[in-house]
């Protein structure tokens, strides 16, 4: 790459003029990014929010917005558009919307709010809504989705079967857990992250990490060097196996 195709989507001055809020987020991701080695990578990234009843605490005392504005500021690396497709789901989907540097500021919360009742907890049907907007986008870069959640699926098989179907799209799944790190719902997930190559997907596609019971703690570095861990691995085999241009 050239100088110019290595420069960030969206520069650091347009950070600081459009959401100075989130200029100490962007230089954190960043950091990660040249870790890395995808400095210069174009790429789309989604935001899927559980809404089951047992997410109430983390809209409440701003845990979810804060993800939202983490991924907000890795997305200005990778997409110039400064947008963030959000998706939330419960039983449903509840709602689909947009994050938009410079609008962004408690908008988490209030969306929530407008969404009403809070259900079950159905991966599947938000992995659909992904996967619809992302071919509807006629896009042929890459997506990272930040999925966010407490706990396992009422319809573990759907998940699992949406997931491996999705391994021939240039999607990853970035699987983020809140909550008790010892708790026996996210066994689901670990195995999600584990499932086996080539007999069940045809690449890996997923990863995922605990952010534990106070997912606002957890250093911002440290969130995302978790966010980007498989990333680069999933990029080239997708690179490999055709997926990706």
């Amino acid at each position: 790459m050239n100088g110019i195709e290595q420069l960030p989507a969206i520069s650091l001055a347009k950070v600081q003029a459009a959401a100075p809020s989130l200029v100490s987020l962007y230089k954190k991701a960043g950091a990660s990014i040249r870790d890395r080695g995808l400095e210069g990578l174009r790429a789309a990234v989604y935001l899927v929010l559980d809404r089951s009843g047992s997410m109430r605490p983390y809209y409440r005392d701003g845990s979810v917005q804060h993800l939202a504005e983490q991924v907000l500021s890795l997305s200005a690396h990778f997409d110039d558009d400064g947008i963030v497709p959000v998706v939330f789901f419960s039983t449903d989907i509840d709602g689909v919307t947009d994050l938009m540097l410079g609008r962004h500021q408690g908008r988490i919360e209030k969306l929530h709010q407008n969404l009403g009742h809070m259900g079950r907890t159905n991966y599947h049907w938000a992995m659909d809504a992904v996967i619809d907007h992302f071919l509807d986008s006629g896009s042929d870069c890459p997506a990272l989705v930040v999925f966010q959640t407490d706990g396992g699926p009422t319809s573990r098989i759907a998940a699992e079967r949406y997931l491996c179907k999705a391994a021939r799209l240039p999607l990853f799944w970035q699987f983020v857990g809140f909550g008790d790190p010892d708790d026996n719902e996210f066994v689901f997930l670990r195995k999600l992250d584990t499932l086996a190559v080539p007999a069940t997907r045809v690449v890996d596609n997923a990863g995922f990490f605990h952010a534990g019971r106070n997912p606002q703690t957890v250093d911002d570095q440290l969130l995302y060097d978790r966010l980007l861990h498989e990333f680069p691995t999933w990029l080239t085999d997708a690179r490999a196996s055709g997926i990706i241009p």
